[in-house]
């Protein structure tokens, strides 16, 4: 964790833009798997840890935004802790770590908050995304699970002071980056026909344990990138297929997120096919890069690579007709189905629990509902210390392209006779992570291959 100092600052900040009332920040517990002492990996709720830093479970944070006072509640250690456990720090300990000036019995929470809504105190907290947060908060305030009514207030104040990044929290990110640059270069350098995708996901995710790191999301490792949320491992690598890679490593001990996709051929070096898709979705992921900087609306970068992706198409013999009026119509999300990118930092979607609409587009603008469009997470004007995913593809999912050649859907911009040829084609993604700077970006972390020449220069 960070010194108490960065807490202390971030506590006041938003105290600040709250002005008063309790904020509440309930930390995580753990989950059971089958039996409650055999339990899931744990992991800490984001906004807990970027306002207190206690990566364990059992704590929850108070904030007083009217005294300026900061409560850690949690339990006391006993001796029956420390036999499991080791040593461990007492709740008072804990709280001097994060800064906190108060500390408060976890059993005695609920008296806390309850004496101070009789006060006439105002109890903010953000959306529960577990049944037990829903649970314990149900106890404490006196409300029926079903009816728990976050603080929109709150989520506010919350996703304008986190969606930029300090220079503390970049730091940890390239340490992520880092790391992850080692598991890409690595699987690049290990895959061989016949091995299975487990093989690979299984080194992947050893290397992250190795450096004190895990992933940051299950990792999509696959020769079916089509397929795009596709975490079934079990399929062999034959020669003439791609892989697509989409995982990272989270920053050892701070669980800063990194998001990296790269794709490379089981054989030796790309098709001639392989290569053209490729080299489509790499000219629009650099290109949209290049693009960022303040003001820039994300929304505005994604149909730059959805008309990027277009042109290729076209040039391809797989899309015809006016490219503006390709891309209006929404005829390229037959093979760009999903957003450009989103925004990531303790949270791989950061965020996202609190709501898309407060994080991706803060009503600057209304989301789109328009197929690919639709899936587009950030969609507002990009800002100094942002920072985003960049991650165009394009894929060739067979039954999507069969039901819309079945329909007629997109006929005058789609050449079906020519895209068929493609069906057993896969998919290709590349991705990277983009910190908004005040006069335009700066890609984080080591650079991992990407380009055509330096990907085959990594195959055995």
């Amino acid at each position: 964790m960070f010194r108490p100092n960065i807490y202390q600052a971030r506590r006041k900040v938003l105290m600040e833009a709250m002005g008063e009332g309790l904020l509440l920040f309930p930390g995580n517990e753990e989950s059971p798997m089958n039996y409650a002492d055999n339990v899931y990996h744990f992991r800490q709720d984001g906004s807990f840890l970027y306002y207190f830093g206690i990566d364990r479970p059992g704590y929850t944070g108070i904030i007083d935004a009217g005294s300026g006072q900061a409560w850690l509640a949690g339990p006391e250690m006993t001796i029956d802790h420390i036999v499991w456990m080791g040593p461990q720090p007492s709740l008072a300990e804990r709280a001097a770590q994060c800064g906190a000036e108060q500390t408060l019995p976890i059993g005695e929470a609920g008296a806390f908050l309850q004496k101070a809504q009789k006060a006439g105190q105002a109890v903010h907290f953000l959306p529960p995304y577990r049944g037990e947060a829903k649970l314990q908060l149900s106890a404490w305030l006196g409300q029926p699970a079903e009816s728990l009514s976050p603080s929109l207030p709150l989520i506010k104040a919350v996703v304008a002071q986190r969606a930029v990044k300090g220079g503390e929290e970049i730091e940890e990110m390239e340490k992520a980056l880092a790391i992850s640059r080692e598991l890409h270069v690595r699987a690049m350098q290990v895959a061989r026909p016949g091995m299975k995708e487990a093989a690979l996901a299984g080194m992947v995710e050893g290397i992250a344990l190795g450096a004190e790191s895990a992933l940051a999301y299950p990792p999509i490792l696959t020769v079916n990138g089509q397929t795009l949320h596709n975490h079934y491992h079990g399929t062999p690598l034959q020669e003439g297929q791609l892989v697509l890679g989409d995982f990272g490593a989270s920053a050892p001990h701070t669980h800063y997120a990194s998001d990296i996709t790269r794709t490379f051929p089981v054989s030796k070096a790309f098709s001639q096919q392989q290569k053209e898709v490729y080299q489509i979705v790499l000219d629009a992921e650099e290109s949209c890069i290049a693009g960022m900087k303040p003001g820039i609306r994300f929304v505005d970068l994604h149909l730059q690579a959805a008309r990027i992706i277009t042109e290729g198409l076209k040039a391809l013999g797989l899309m015809k007709g006016d490219t503006e009026e390709a891309v209006a119509a929404g005829a390229h999300a037959l093979f760009f189905p999903h957003g450009l990118g989103h925004m990531i930092g303790l949270d791989v979607h950061d965020m996202e629990g609190l709501g898309e609409e407060h994080v991706g587009y803060a009503g600057e603008l209304e989301r789109s509902a328009q197929f690919g469009l639709k899936s587009l997470r950030m969609g507002r004007a990009l800002q100094p210390g942002h920072v985003m995913t960049v991650e165009p593809g394009i894929y060739f999912i067979p039954e999507l392209i069969q039901k819309w050649q079945a329909d007629g859907l997109h006929a005058p911009f789609l050449n079906y006779d020519k895209i068929n040829a493609y069906l057993g084609f896969g998919g290709i993604r590349i991705e990277d992570n983009i910190l908004v700077t005040a006069d335009g970006q700066r890609v984080l972390g080591p650079a991992i291959p990407k380009r055509i020449e330096e990907v085959e220069a990594l195959r055995p």
